[in-house]
């Protein structure tokens, strides 16, 4: 069998070493963020993500489903205090879940995470009010206003480029 045509010529692969990229520190209070792949397109945002102790993230509604890493240190969901994620662990989050994301106040480490995440999450305040979204748009323009406000350079991450037509008609 022979080898199929391509209609897109990969010259180089899209490569990052997070040892070599920015991060965003305090991007929210106690929560520092690597951007690796923002696609406002489709909806996915692949971020390393590093949690201070005591972080409290707010109740949030997934839109989509999540597939989350710990490569360090330890979280868990409120809703599921017997379920801690520590060094190793590899969750699955189907769309539709709804949980309360935190860090232990007495982690003796920072909880170091990589996540994959389809869709948005839907954000409330502890009295079941909503608040906000956040999803690959809103990190993007969080990014650029961190970017401007701190006087960072930009961050380098993959952006995969806006669907258009062809040029036929």
């Amino acid at each position: 069998m022979a080898l199929p045509p391509l209609v897109t010529n990969h010259k180089e692969l899209l490569t990052l070493n997070t040892r070599e990229l920015p991060l965003y520190e305090n991007a929210l209070p106690g929560v520092h963020v690597q951007p690796l792949m923002l696609d406002t397109h489709r909806g996915i945002w692949v971020l390393r993500v590093l949690f201070e102790a005591g972080v409290v993230l707010p109740l949030h509604y997934h839109t989509g489903s999540v597939h989350l890493w710990t490569l360090s240190g330890k979280w868990s969901y409120l809703e599921y205090p017997d379920q801690p994620q520590t060094a190793g662990s590899y969750l699955f989050e189907p769309g539709s879940s709804m949980h309360t994301f935190t860090t232990p106040k007495d982690n003796s480490e920072v909880t170091e995470t990589l996540m994959y995440v389809e869709g948005s999450n839907v954000n409330f305040d502890a009295d079941g009010n909503f608040v906000g979204f956040l999803d690959a748009n809103s990190l993007t323009l969080l990014l650029e206003h961190l970017t401007r406000e701190r006087g960072l350079q930009p961050a380098r991450y993959i952006r995969p480029q806006q669907p258009e037509y062809t040029t036929a008609r």
